[in-house]
């Protein structure tokens, strides 16, 4: 009655303004709950339904920016990247300074590669907020160095030293824009100041004769190496800058001297000789490849007190390279696992030469000590199985395969966890154990589906008891499908048609079984010989078996077959 009385008082126009509050007033509550239903049903993985939500809300609210916003995130997620944009850049209008909104958007636009508006909304989150300067600076020095604007480039890097001070990091990285422009004056002043900042770092003077190095100021150059190297004469960095102004003078008589010194330098780690090394082995190789010179280096190098077993291997394998004789790169590899037992890139060479040469006890014994050191590298139980296999010892070939299976994690190689349990399906069934047999080709195709080599076994010995068929045909299509003239899986492929009792077909393939091997194994002959004699050409299927007969001539089913002139399986 109250309300009533007060209502009855209000003009004509404070009754619209009142209507409008209230209509104004329930719109909001439907938006905000149909918003908020549809963020749920987006956190539920329905898409489609919060599109159709977000849409509602935004008919009934044009102006809410965290509608667009959302909506650009869906418009993401169906990789609709302009709608996304459009979508974020239109939240961004109707809210331009929300960080979320412009920092979202200008992920989009990045991503798009529209590299120049997502730069323009960096700089208006930088220009907006310091507390994130450096991490926004960095972005927009990446993206201008994207776009190749090398002016804001370094701009972004001077506003970084602005907050920060000079670093080596932004210097560097002036500096290669400015000799990327081929302004070396201004490379040169840069690292000058750095190196004057702090005069008692000599890694920035040494970085500053580089760059004198680089833009062809010789003396300036050697003059502030000659500075560093008196105060301090092992100064590795110093020492290669000063090789490669020799290389650049054209003296190669001093740039050895130097690099004698920094191979021999106590503060060179193992990784600096590595290096030192392959640049070594490169120029020697583009001067004609002398190894007496790279050898004599090594030798030195190993001669030294606390020889390292790193290098022993480089030069191991450099000698490998050169193809030099086999038992003096046994040695040397042999000689690294002297300095270093644990060392399996060397084992391994010797186990792969011992396997290359069939010498299959010397890869047991390799493999066997390779388990001790590295028990959990793979490679080795794999060729100590393949060995003892080569010995017709199936029974410690399984042992050394089970043990290799035993060290599987998530880091294993796919394809060498599938040929270990490949092989470990062969010698099981070799064993009679077809139970097991099959259990390992299926864990072979878990690790890899398309295992060639597995799936012509597994499809062919389920052939042979007749089980599976359908299965094992689909295995069988997929290896023919491979390797369309491979003689051993188009047999296979025509033997399950065969046994499937799709004759016909079974033909086609068995033929061209025949025609890709003119050698054929007296299997593929005698399976063409059966094919054909239930496809009613028995005099075809005669000739077959009687030359499968001669490769195998005491087997009793062939000669029955060919007495009777008729097909028998057993």
């Amino acid at each position: 009655m109250i309300v009533m009385m007060v209502m009855a008082g209000l003009s004509v126009s404070a009754q619209a303004v009142q209507y409008s509050s209230i209509l104004n007033s329930q719109l909001k509550r439907e938006f905000d709950i149909i918003f908020h239903e549809a963020l749920l049903q987006r956190l539920k993985g329905n898409l489609s339904a919060s599109f159709d939500l977000l849409q509602r809300c935004q008919e009934l609210c044009p102006d809410a920016a965290e509608t667009y916003y959302y909506l650009g995130d869906l418009y993401a997620d169906m990789d609709k990247n302009e709608q996304a944009i459009n979508a974020f850049r239109h939240a961004c209008e109707l809210e331009p300074k929300n960080m979320t909104f412009l920092e979202r958007t200008a992920y989009a636009n990045i991503q798009a590669g529209a590299y120049e508006e997502g730069a323009a909304m960096l700089e208006q989150m930088y220009d907006a907020d310091k507390s994130r300067q450096e991490e926004l600076l960095q972005m927009l020095y990446q993206l201008y160095m994207q776009q190749k604007d090398f002016d804001k480039a370094i701009d972004a890097l001077t506003r970084m030293e602005a907050a920060d001070g000079p670093s080596e990091r932004t210097t560097l990285a002036k500096c290669r824009i400015f000799l990327e422009q081929d302004q070396s004056d201004r490379a040169i002043e840069e690292m000058h100041r750095l190196a004057e900042s702090y005069p008692n770092e000599p890694t920035y003077s040494t970085l500053y004769a580089n760059t004198l190095l680089v833009a062809d100021r010789f003396d300036d150059c050697h003059a502030v190496l000659q500075k560093v190297l008196s105060e301090d004469p092992g100064n590795l960095r110093a020492q290669e800058v000063l090789r490669n102004y020799y290389i650049r003078q054209g003296d190669e008589a001093a740039a050895d001297s130097v690099n004698h010194a920094i191979l021999l330098n106590p503060k060179a780690s193992t990784e600096d000789r590595v290096l030192q090394m392959r640049q070594v082995i490169f120029e020697n190789e583009q001067q004609g490849g002398d190894s007496t010179v790279v050898l004599a280096l090594f030798n030195e190098l190993l001669s030294q007190p606390k020889p390292d077993a790193d290098i022993a291997e480089m030069k191991a394998v450099y000698m490998q390279l050169k193809n030099m004789p086999k038992d003096s790169i046994q040695q040397a590899f042999s000689y690294v696992l002297q300095l270093a037992p644990e060392q399996a890139s060397a084992r391994l060479r010797l186990v792969q030469q011992a396997w290359n040469d069939e010498e299959n006890d010397v890869v047991i014994s390799l493999c066997q000590e390779a388990r001790q050191y590295n028990p959990e590298e793979m490679a080795f139980y794999y060729y100590q199985g393949m060995a003892f296999y080569r010995k017709e010892d199936t029974d410690n070939a399984l042992e050394a395969f089970r043990n290799g299976i035993n060290v599987i994690n998530e880091e294993s190689i796919p394809e060498i966890v599938s040929d270990f349990y490949a092989v470990m399906g062969d010698l099981l069934h070799q064993k009679g154990r077809e139970a097991e047999a099959f259990a390992a080709y299926d864990s072979c195709l878990v690790w890899k589906a398309d295992n060639i080599g597995c799936l012509n076994n597994y499809a062919y010995y389920l052939s042979l008891i007749g089980k599976r068929l359908d299965e094992a045909e689909q295995m069988s299509y997929r290896t023919v499908k491979a390797e369309p003239e491979n003689a051993t899986y188009l047999d296979t492929y025509a033997w399950i048609l065969f046994r499937q009792e799709r004759y016909a077909e079974a033909k086609i393939y068995i033929d061209q079984a025949l025609q890709c091997d003119s050698l054929a194994s007296g299997v593929i002959v005698e399976h063409a010989g059966d094919i054909y004699a239930l496809c009613g050409e028995i005099d075809k299927a005669i000739t077959l078996w009687r030359q499968a007969q001669a490769e195998d001539p005491d087997n009793k089913i062939l000669r029955r077959k060919i007495k009777r002139k008729k097909y028998f399986s057993k």
